[in-house]
């Protein structure tokens, strides 16, 4: 076996720090390389809030459910339900 002097220790434990030292800064990469690059930039303030008083747009009511559409498909959905919790019944 080997005998390793006090010095050649000290210097074999300097060069796998440095050579792990290089192994890990070549595995670091800036984080904005890893964003899509269609993604909106940050705003330059920190800390500001959303404006709470801008409301979205009007729902255009032309494209609600009518009252007898809204009435068969609850019509439709307690059917199903009730499918599903006879078939559970007739599964035990």
């Amino acid at each position: 076996m080997l005998a390793l002097t006090d010095r050649q220790w000290t210097r074999l434990a300097l060069g796998a720090l440095l050579a792990a030292a290089f192994a890990l800064g070549g595995c670091s990469s800036q984080i904005a390389d890893l964003t899509p690059s269609d993604t909106q930039p940050r705003p330059r303030e920190a800390g500001t809030y959303l404006p709470v008083h801008d409301l979205p747009p009007a729902r255009d009511e032309a494209g609600a459910i009518s009252p007898e559409q809204r009435a068969k498909i609850e019509a439709e959905l307690m059917a199903a339900r009730d499918r599903q919790a006879t078939a559970a019944k007739d599964a035990k």
